[in-house]
């Protein structure tokens, strides 16, 4: 179903690899990634800091505040930041899919700024009430809890069957918006499980941009309206290819726009 996506993917992702992340010292790649991670995830979910603020405050900490940023968007990417870097050295480390490690990437994400968005909530420990989030309501908490574990387990089955880590990542992504354990931080933790998905796997990790949000938020609407999730495995396919496209591109038309310049 999958096979003409899965080999246009291979196909990018092997020239992706050799020309842009291959070059690059593994310090330089991994903070180009962790702040074009971290600005487009925050803002789905409000953040107004564009990528360059991003790199600022990756740089500067919080001696860089743009007088029309918030202090709390501020620290949402600081938490992000150490959320991202604790997922990539644990998908390094070969890390099991599990509750620990859920928990724990939920906590990082949220651990400075959840006592302002939901009063006695605990950063990593699952809502004690019932969510909603936009235009849907999820069903009742309790229920959706106790079915993590299996969600979880089924991930992992997954890749062991060797299906695609895409279309597992996909699949992950979609039933863990909907099982929403968390009082916040659920978007933010379930893109940065399903890159943990594809890193512990040996592929790169593809970004949700922002311009891409309406697109992302349908194809998971789709799950819940049509009982599919084949609009959210497209989607996470056609944003891998064209983010790998589009630094090749970048990278080859720097090379010729300048190879020639000269006073």
């Amino acid at each position: 179903m999958y096979e003409d996506q899965i080999k246009l993917y291979e196909d990018i992702r092997e020239k992706y690899q050799r020309k842009v992340v291959g070059p690059m010292s593994e310090k330089d790649f991994f903070e180009y990634a962790e702040v074009l991670f971290s600005a487009h995830s925050c803002a789905i979910e409000g953040n107004s800091f564009s990528v360059n603020d991003t790199r600022e405050l990756k740089e500067k900490g919080l001696g860089m505040i743009p007088r029309d940023k918030s202090l709390l968007e501020a620290f949402e990417i600081l938490d992000h930041f150490t959320a991202f870097e604790y997922m990539v050295q644990v998908a390094q480390n070969k890390h099991p899919l599990n509750e620990v490690l859920l928990k724990e990437v939920n906590r990082l994400c949220t651990e400075h700024t959840l006592s302002y968005r939901a009063a006695g909530a605990i950063p990593g420990e699952y809502t004690t009430c019932d969510m909603a989030a936009g235009d849907t309501l999820f069903g009742p908490h309790e229920e959706l809890i106790a079915r993590v574990p299996s969600l979880l387990q089924s991930t992992e089955d997954a890749l062991k069957r060797g299906i695609h880590p895409m279309i597992v990542a996909a699949r992950f992504h979609g039933f863990y918006e909907y099982l929403h354990p968390f009082r916040d931080g659920n978007g933010r933790t379930g893109r940065l499980l399903s890159n943990f998905i594809l890193l512990r796997s040996g592929h790169p990790m593809f970004v949700v941009r922002s311009d891409q949000k309406d697109t992302y938020l349908s194809a998971l609407r789709m799950i819940r309206n049509e009982g599919t999730d084949e609009h959210l495995i497209h989607f996470f396919f056609e944003s891998a290819i064209n983010g790998m496209k589009e630094a090749l591109e970048q990278k080859t038309s720097n090379s010729i726009r300048f190879s020639s310049f000269m006073f």
